[in-house]
């Protein structure tokens, strides 16, 4: 895991164990607040029209979500143990093998998966 990652795993480890919260903290209770915090961010964008930028109000709630989110994802990963980057390089690596440029450059439709 990168540096500011496991910084960051560390802090919320910290912040967790000084209010005597592991016991919340279960991987089904992390994903729950996770999933709320993204339903936050997307009622940022919800009623926005396409192209229309963000003003000062919103970029600053979308930001303090995108927080929130970071922060539950990193803190499940590490309750996991799992390697957020490493896992994101190994998704990325399966998606540049499903998503060849050539196939699907400016298409939407999804690929089947890779064969076992």
């Amino acid at each position: 895991m990168s540096t500011e990652i496991e910084e960051l795993a560390a802090r919320f480890r910290t912040f967790v164990e000084a209010r005597d919260w592991e016991r919340f903290h279960t991987p089904k209770n992390l994903v729950m607040a996770l999933a709320g915090e993204v339903g936050e961010l997307v009622a940022e964008f919800q009623w926005l029209a396409p192209g229309e930028p963000l003003d000062e109000e919103t970029t600053a709630r979308v930001r303090a979500e995108l927080g929130d989110v970071t922060g539950y994802l990193v803190r499940l990963a590490d309750v996991l143990g799992v390697d957020l980057i490493a896992a994101a390089h190994a998704k990325l690596s399966e998606s540049e093998k499903r998503y060849d440029p050539a196939t699907y450059r400016g298409s939407a439709r999804k690929a089947p998966p890779l064969p076992p």
